[in-house]
């Protein structure tokens, strides 16, 4: 079932429109190169972004993220699914119009070490898509190359270095330049802060959020940390195996998670308290998304889950302020319930566990 968007003034029609968007990654083995199954990274998503806003895709490590920014790009082609920028279809466009609209989409990629070419320096580098798309005459582009380096605090003169020259963080500012070439209006940063030091990070974060709010760009910020995506996002999307299981405002998805999965992100983040210790710790590891479970796919490690979760899958609904897919979302309570201080042994989750249920034993017991 397709997904909902969640309620917006009704005069405003989405920049980005992607729906039931699918990317399988063919497994093969033998001689002959068989598929012998697929790696389910992207199975059936709906999402929206307005303009001028930024919505934060979060998860675990192999749950689509990646996948999703880079096939709403088409650096990956998508199997199936729409994918509705302004108003038409991107996975529809070949040639010079997919061109022409791929100005208007750009990737801040994860890893400004290899994001980089290395024998180019970096005002060639940033030069490359405005030569490429002919947005500005040749005598023109060094002016145009300075302008964007100052415009991400970098001085002009760099860009007679090389990439080796520059720090990540110089680096990551070299690589939201280049995004910001061609002048897009949708900027996927995929994890733009994952691969630099901690004392950086937050100089790009807000980089990224003074560039937005100066250029009114629509943005898709692709993250692990919950923190950064407060900072940044106006909604926040949840994926899990390949599927949004929530999406919601951020506030509201940020202080009553209305799913399950979104609870543990959230009690994952660290607590500069050593006393604190985590509600909801999830068992194992997430299923191969070669073989997702039946039903709702988080009902393995799920603390809350009934037999309902392993036959029948949820669809995304509207839950609260946001959406969520899970049959039992109404009913779910942010809070974790403790017993004293044992804290996680004898924690448990809401009303659904039942009152002397200790949510490890629905895990165990799967």
């Amino acid at each position: 079932m397709s997904a909902q968007p969640v309620p917006l003034p009704a005069d405003r029609a989405p920049l980005l429109s992607v729906r039931g968007l699918v990317k399988h990654f063919p497994i093969r083995r033998g001689a002959l190169q068989r598929q012998v199954g697929a790696v389910r990274a992207v199975d059936g998503v709906d999402l929206d972004v307005f303009a001028g806003e930024c919505v934060a895709l979060v998860g675990e490590s192999g749950s689509g993220k990646t996948t999703l920014g880079r096939s709403i790009a088409r650096l990956v082609e998508a199997d199936a699914g729409t994918v509705a920028f302004d108003g038409e279809d991107l996975l529809a466009l070949r040639g010079a119009a997919l061109r022409r609209k791929r100005r208007e989409i750009q990737v801040v990629f994860q890893d400004p070490w290899s994001s980089l070419n290395p024998r180019l320096r970096i005002g060639e580098a940033v030069r490359e898509p405005i030569a490429v798309h002919h947005l500005a005459p040749r005598a023109e582009q060094a002016g145009r190359v300075a302008e964007l380096l100052r415009l991400v605090g970098l001085s002009p003169e760099m860009a007679a270095r090389y990439p080796h020259e520059l720090s990540g963080g110089q680096r990551q500012r070299v690589g939201i330049a280049r995004a910001l070439a061609t002048g897009p209006r949708l900027v996927i940063a995929d994890e733009p802060v994952s691969a630099l030091d901690v004392s950086i990070r937050a100089q790009i974060v807000n980089l990224l959020a003074e560039l937005q709010a100066r250029l009114g760009l629509a943005m898709l910020f692709i993250a692990h940390d919950l923190a950064l995506v407060e900072q940044l996002a106006d909604r926040v999307a949840v994926m899990y195996l390949g599927k949004v299981v929530e999406l919601g405002p951020c506030s509201e998805v940020l202080a009553r998670p209305q799913h399950p999965y979104t609870v543990s992100l959230l009690e994952s983040v660290p607590v500069p308290d050593p006393g604190h210790r985590p509600r909801a710790v999830l068992a194992g590891e997430p299923p191969s998304p070669a073989a997702p479970p039946s039903g709702c796919r988080f009902h393995p490690r799920c603390p809350i889950a009934r037999p309902r979760c392993a036959t029948d899958e949820p669809a995304l609904l509207p839950v609260g302020a946001g959406l969520a897919a899970c049959h039992y979302a109404g009913e779910l309570k942010p809070e974790w319930k403790h017993s004293g201080a044992a804290g996680v042994e004898s924690g448990r989750i809401g009303p659904l566990a039942g009152p002397d249920t200790d949510y490890r034993t629905h895990l165990e017991g799967r």
